[in-house]
Order: C-alpha cells, then sequence, then structure tokens
C-alpha cells in the first residue's frame, strides 16, 4: 500500500531478460536502504525487491505486468518515480494507491503555466466512469487530482516541487505512463455493477 507521495526517483542500470520477464538493476538514494522481499512502488508499479547490491535493487518484472504497464517500455538510463510501502503510523499525505495499475494512459497535451504545468491524458473509454472531477488520480505513482474531464479525457495540474522530484518532467505528448484509478471509486463501482 502507498500513498503516491513519491520519495525520490531512481536510474535504470541495466536490463536484463530471462524468459518472458524483464529484470531491473536500480539505483537509487534508497537502494540500500531497501530489503529483498520489500514491495516498493516503481513508476505506480508495485514490485518486489528481489537482490541487492552497490547501491542499486534488482526487481523482476513478470509478463502478465508487462503488458498492463508502461515498464517494457523502459531502458538503461530512464528515470524511475520511487515510493516505499506506505507506514500506518503516519499521515496519508496523497491517497490511497495499491501499486496495482489498471491501464496505460497517453499524454495528449503539455501545457506551461507560468510557473506550474498541466497534463491532458487520454484514456481507454471503459475507464472514465473512475474519473471524477477533483477526485483522485495515480499516474507513474503519483498521486494527483484530475480535472477537466472530457469524453475520454482529464487533466492534471503539477506544482514546481512536483515537477522537480518526480520523473513527470520527462512526459510529452504521446508519451505513455501508468495509470491507477481511486481505489473507492473501483469498490463503488463494482458494487453498483452487483446490486
Amino acid at each position: 500500500m502507498f500513498t503516491g507521495i513519491i520519495e525520490t526517483t531512481g536510474v535504470i542500470h541495466s536490463i536484463a531478460s530471462n524468459k518472458n520477464n524483464l529484470s531491473f538493476w536500480i539505483e537509487s538514494s534508497i537502494s540500500n536502504e531497501l530489503s529483498i522481499d520489500q514491495s516498493v512502488s516503481h513508476d505506480g508499479v508495485c514490485l518486489t525487491v528481489d537482490e541487492l547490491a552497490n547501491n542499486r535493487h534488482r526487481v523482476t518484472v513478470i509478463e502478465e505486468t508487462l503488458a498492463k504497464t508502461t515498464l517494457g517500455n523502459y531502458k538503461q538510463g530512464d528515470e524511475i518515480n520511487l515510493e516505499r510501502c506506505m507506514q500506518m503510523n503516519g499521515r496519508l499525505d496523497g491517497h490511497i494507491v495499491q501499486g496495482h495499475v489498471d491501464a496505460r494512459a497517453d499524454c495528449i497535451d503539455v501545457e506551461e503555466k507560468n510557473g506550474s504545468w498541466e497534463y491532458r491524458f487520454q484514456i481507454p473509454a471503459e475507464f472514465m466512469h473512475l474519473i471524477i472531477e477533483k477526485g483522485s488520480v495515480c499516474i507513474n505513482g503519483i498521486s494527483l487530482t484530475a480535472f477537466d474531464i472530457k469524453f475520454n479525457s482529464f487533466k492534471v495540474a503539477i506544482i514546481p516541487y512536483t515537477y522537480g522530484h518526480t520523473n513527470i518532467r520527462h512526459i510529452q505528448n504521446s508519451s505513455a505512463v501508468n495509470i491507477e484509478f481511486d481505489i473507492i471509486g473501483k469498490y463503488l463501482a463494482r458494487f453498483r455493477e452487483v446490486f
């Protein structure tokens, strides 16, 4: 369980394939503090640390995760958002994030607003019922607020701190991102389907 408040970013040091899986070695300021079998959000994807060495940690991404996320497109040297799991004795600064990516979204517009930035993302139409005005959405692991909702797109606004401390600054038109919709909204939608 995560909050969507990014702790730091890491750099993908190397990528190796093993059958249908990919293993990523990631170098970051928190890698030496991690432990094997720990869950860490990588651009919004909950992955398990399976090896540690030289201020780097390794995670393995299986076929199912590669099919539903953008991780299969990553290259050596790419920057990735990292967040360790939430501690239950502190404040929840973002929103409840599981690290279970629902879909990929495409950035279709970036606008600099003289000190902040607005990004518009397009998502598959079947997920639009999970986006509400001023509701929470998680993009590449970042807890954000959706607004200006259209038929199959929405905007998020980015403050300077988030722009400078996450990989959102590398997102541009046609970039794909990982998106997780608010868990409460998903349960309510499911409840309506069943009852």
